[in-house]
């Protein structure tokens, strides 16, 4: 077990588990964090994962914790590791189940002072047009090439199909579509969970949110991405639902025979892996890309059907919402990257378990319209405290191959939550602030209380200050829907 005085501190916001303090590591460990998230990650086993990773064959530079950082499965939650093509591995516990997991942000041109009237209207019929909660499904059946077609295209099946526009695409990572993916590489069992479940929110921590912008911290940057106070913003946070959680299984069983194949040694069996050149690696690294894919035109689909509700509903009472995607980004994924190790460029896989990029200025991986100023980075919060818009920078492309935190990170597991507060209560407390709720069940709903998670002011303050993203904007819900 780590404790505090095994760590290195390097400063102020930075500790590091040094690649001696066991026999086995081939790195040293990193963590982002103050001394108080520090005591929560010693409570857990966050830093034993994070110390595990470093073990991984061709792991470069660092394993790393980001702030919000709590134990998962095999890479804790908030944990970054990069390996070298071609002899690293790839671990499907260094992207975990919700493949995909991702966020994105609308803006509007509607004043939440406009909008406040109609809020109970406006929820009901989101909460009516995206279904939620464990199993949700749309009805809508997708057929074998549909289904395969949505897979290898992701964002693209949406544009075609008439659920996007370009502009969406142009301001969703990698154009919401990972070009490597192949349907072949799923298995059926995936692909039966994924027919009709496309355009859903799902449980846990997911949800669908309208909040309104009360702080600018940038004003340039906030100006030239439509943030302006008093403004409404839509919040879609969801993944691959079923498929992507099948998709995981699958490789992780496939993974715990290759582990042995290879003469891989883990000191935890959560990290199989495989080799990223080997058959293994490449079937996972394909059925991932369609994973992926799928997540995106879930997202997709989801900003369709709200932009169609705000239409309907709004008619005649408010102008046109004018909708837009800022951005969105994903949380659960492994990416081939080139970055700067001890000044040499190299290709790498980096795993981003629960953390998200956070690209500075000039990365072409950044759109054109936000790559002078660097990628939008999405950080959603709980429910009473409301979420963060911040900007990639230069630091974290040197220090943590471009990543930064994903949210607040839980501090209670879901039955504490539930028995600390009852999900009506919850809600009755929430609506007295103002603030809208819809939820699948009111259990669910106590799964993702506030108490649960982290302080999102103390996690943002200190990616904020330890330069691997610059505040930007900060919303306040007015709405939530929850599964």
């Amino acid at each position: 077990m780590v404790r505090k005085q095994d760590l290195k501190r390097l400063s102020s916001f930075l500790w590091e588990v040094p690649k001696g303090w066991r026999g086995d590591m081939r790195v040293p460990g990193r963590i982002y964090a103050d001394e108080r998230i520090l005591e929560m990650a010693l409570a857990d086993r966050s830093l034993e994962q994070l110390v595990n990773t470093t073990t991984l064959p061709g792991i470069v530079g660092h394993a790393l914790a980001m702030p919000d950082v709590h134990q998962g499965y095999g890479f804790p939650i908030g944990g970054v590791a990069a390996t070298a093509l071609p002899d690293g591995v790839i671990s499907p516990g260094g992207v975990g189940y919700d493949i995909n997991c991702g966020v994105r942000l609308l803006t509007s041109t509607i004043e939440a002072e406009a909008i406040r009237p109609y809020m109970q209207e406006v929820m009901s019929a989101l909460y009516a047009a995206v279904p939620t909660g464990v199993g949700a499904s749309r009805g809508a059946h997708l057929t074998d090439r549909e289904l395969r077609r949505v897979l290898e295209q992701g964002s693209e099946w949406a544009l075609r199909s008439g659920q996007a526009t370009s502009r969406d695409l142009e301001h969703t990572e990698d154009g919401g579509r990972m070009p490597q993916a192949d349907a072949a590489a799923v298995s059926a069992r995936a692909q039966d969970r994924g027919r009709n479940q496309l355009g859903s929110l799902g449980s846990g921590n997911h949800f669908l949110e309208v909040d309104e912008i009360v702080e600018v911290y940038d004003e340039a940057v906030a100006g030239a991405w439509g943030l302006v106070p008093g403004r409404i913003t839509v919040w879609i946070h969801c993944g691959s639902r079923g498929l992507g959680h099948q998709v995981c299984s699958d490789a992780i069983r496939q993974m715990q025979r290759a582990s042995s194949k290879y003469g891989i040694t883990l000191p935890d069996r959560e990290l199989v892996c495989a080799p990223l050149d080997s058959p293994e690696g490449r079937q996972y690294l394909t059925a991932m890309a369609c994973a992926a894919n799928y997540a995106w035109a879930n997202r997709q689909v989801i900003t369709h059907l709200v932009r169609e509700t705000f239409e309907r509903v709004l008619a005649g009472k408010l102008p046109p919402a004018n909708l837009e995607v800022l951005y969105d980004v994903c949380h659960n994924i492994a990416k081939i990257e080139e970055h700067t190790v001890e000044g040499r460029t190299m290709r790498l896989c980096v795993h981003r378990k629960g953390a998200t990029r956070a690209f500075g200025p000039g990365r072409p991986e950044v759109p054109a319209p936000w790559r002078r100023l660097g990628q939008p980075v999405l950080i959603p919060g709980d429910m009473g405290s409301g979420s963060y818009v911040l900007v990639g920078t230069e630091r974290a492309m040197e220090e943590t191959f471009g990543s930064t935190c994903h949210g607040a990170g839980r501090v209670m597991s879901r039955g504490q939550a539930k028995r600390a507060v009852r999900g009506q209560q919850l809600r009755s407390e929430l609506e007295a602030e103002g603030v809208v709720v819809r939820a699948g069940s009111m259990a669910g709903l106590a799964d993702e209380a506030p108490m649960a998670y982290k302080d999102l002011e103390q996690v943002v303050q200190v990616v904020h200050a330890a330069g691997l993203a610059r505040r930007v904007a900060r919303t306040r819900p007015l709405g939530v829907i929850k599964g």
